[in-house]
């Protein structure tokens, strides 16, 4: 372990003089008083060294040792990472003490003390390498596997495992011997460090099935694929964070990490009091079972925002090795990004647009690569699919990290202000929006086969029809409503059934807060059977009270139970309103 001694400080920037070779990313422990507080180096220039301290620098002094651990920043891996509450550097909240966390506190990530039932699924003498499954045991309701270390290379036998029991996380399991003899003892329990990505897969392919997130206007309108990447950008006050906890409690996936990177604080207790309540739509148990929250807010060290980030991306990778789909929410990308100002500012290093680091754009890019649809070594399928919020002042869209983060995600869901003023929840536009997943040939392909043939096409005209009701919209405001022609009040009020009956959702209805993909293809399919009629009028008083009409029994039909009687008898309404208006008749 090579030494050094603190020359300065800045906030939480700390010059160190170190005693021997130093590597970038390494992690180091600066001794104070009774403690060691633990930061990450982040500019080696000689012997001088410069790093960035995960606690508030207060009792630190010149000339206090520094250890250089010779690691970068590591979280464990193993069964208890389910249902905890961690802060940025994987510390159990839950066990610890007092309302506020104490400088250099740290408690243990996992039980070491709860025995886990394991099952072997490798047999002695097989061959196995990074990645592979040894066994398995009940986290929750989810089979976690037991895996050879990540970080083994080349292939390995299978000298021996353990028998179907009980046992600690850190009781050896398995033991491997490598191909010049090593033996290696395998427990439940390795560590990886977290900027560096978990590629012990056969391939990674091109994201290519719809992840069912129950928000009809990303499933339908714009949807976002098992593997994909999206980001939600909007002005203060326009639903980001409301939107992100709605997908989290309707996606139906398999884990779920939330990184709250400097959010407010009252956010996460908001979190942190609903899942243990509420029921995940997949397997009817709390939602808490399937989830972890990775807790950084925004009165916490802003060192610890960019470590959040890696921490739930890295946790995220190593159930996507499972065989698992993942989904990975982080709120807010932005004060992640301004941590990277603040300490690139510190280190007077050349700026770029609006004072970020130059290299902003590389590491959004290098992050959002880390998800993904992967083919594991047994031919089973996992995914990480990221989604992640930003902060854009003055929803200024041109600003460098909505920038930076629209080159690599795939998917865009502008939320706007306007619809937030009128209360039309999502406020998600849904002209501004787009899915680049509906160009993939692959997903086109999959959405024929599994959802009906012509889906994509028929979402793209679906997106017309909006944006040419938009454009009369403008018109009728311009000019007046008996001043255009009565395609106009058509057109505007087709977009505005699509929005009503479609695009909007009510969070606060059980049946309405999560649509089924099957659902969701019915009442398309309904709309757009409208949308695509054509219909006779005499004056423009006509149209707004019949696509009134209409739109009030699509709404009721959205409340009530798919397939039951309330909605089949709506469902019959709508058609007889439909009858009474046939091409070329009056409308009573």
């Amino acid at each position: 372990m090579n030494l050094g001694k603190v020359t300065g400080v800045i906030s939480n920037l700390i010059f160190i003089e170190a005693h021997g070779a130093v590597t970038q990313n390494e992690i180091c422990l600066i001794h104070t008083e009774n403690k060691k507080l633990m930061a990450e180096v982040i500019r080696v220039t000689g012997t001088r060294v410069s790093a960035q301290l995960f606690e508030s620098s207060m009792t630190i002094k010149m000339g206090s040792r520094v250890d250089f651990t010779g690691k970068m920043l590591e979280v464990e891996l193993g069964p208890g990472i389910l249902s905890k509450k961690y802060d940025g550097l994987q510390n159990d909240l839950a066990k610890m003490s007092g309302l506020f966390i104490d400088i250099g506190q740290t408690t243990p990530p996992l039980d070491n003390d709860v025995y886990y039932g394991f099952t072997p699924l490798a047999q002695e003498g097989e061959t196995v390498q990074a990645g592979d499954w040894l066994g398995s045991v009940k986290e929750n309701w989810i089979d976690h596997k037991i895996m050879v270390p990540f970080k083994l290379e080349g292939t390995y036998t299978v000298e021996s495992i353990v028998k179907k029991g009980d046992y600690l996380i850190n009781d050896v399991v398995a033991v491997l011997s490598s191909e010049v003899g090593e033996k290696i003892e395998v427990t439940m329990v390795q560590k990886w460090p977290v900027k560096r990505a978990i590629n012990t897969f056969k391939q990674k392919v091109r994201p290519n099935t719809i992840l069912q997130t129950g928000l009809r206007v990303i499933d339908t309108l714009n949807p976002i694929a098992e593997g994909g990447t999206g980001y939600i950008p909007g002005p203060f006050g326009t639903g980001k964070t409301v939107l992100q906890q709605a997908i989290a409690k309707n996606s139906k996936t398999d884990v779920l990490m939330i990184v709250a990177c400097g959010e407010r604080a009252n956010e996460v207790v908001e979190i942190f009091t609903e899942f243990p309540q509420l029921t995940d739509p997949v397997t009817g148990r709390t939602l808490d079972e399937k989830t972890t929250i990775i807790c950084n807010t925004s009165n916490m060290p802003v060192a610890a925002r960019e470590a959040s980030v890696y921490v739930g991306m890295t946790l995220a990778e190593y159930y996507r090795a499972m065989g698992l789909k993942v989904l990975i929410l982080a709120d807010s990308t932005s004060r992640w990004a301004q941590a990277l100002r603040e300490m690139s500012n510190r280190m007077e290093e050349l700026p770029g647009p609006d004072a970020f680091p130059v290299e902003l754009p590389a590491v959004i890019a290098n992050f959002y690569s880390r998800a993904g649809l992967t083919e594991l070594n047994n031919g089973a399928w996992g995914s990480v699919t990221f989604i992640g919020t930003v902060s854009p002042a003055g929803g200024n869209f041109k600003e460098p990290v909505t920038e930076s983060t629209s080159k690599v995600a795939r998917c865009f869901y502008a939320l706007s202000q306007k619809r937030a003023d009128a209360k039309r929840y999502p406020a998600i536009d849904p002209i501004a929006s787009y899915s680049k997943y509906l160009d993939y040939p692959e997903f086109v392909d999959n959405a024929d086969k599994f959802i009906q043939e012509g889906w994509v096409a028929k979402v793209q005209k679906c997106k017309d029809i909006i944006r040419n009701g938009l454009e009369a919209r403008d018109q009728i405001s311009i000019l007046g409503d008996d001043a255009v022609p009565l395609d106009y009040h058509i057109a505007f009020w087709k977009s505005e059934m699509i929005d009503f009956a479609l695009i909007q959702q009510d969070s606060f209805d059980d049946v309405d807060m999560n649509t089924s993909l099957e659902r969701q293809k019915y009442m398309f399919n309904k709309i757009m059977e409208i949308g695509e009629r054509e219909f006779v009028f005499f004056e423009f008083e006509q149209v707004g009270t019949f696509f009134k009409q209409l739109i009030n029994i699509l709404k009721q039909m959205n409340y009530s139970p798919f397939d039951s009687a309330q909605f089949k008898k709506y469902a019959k309404e709508l058609e007889m309103a439909i009858q009474k208006n046939k091409e070329g008749t009056l409308t009573e």
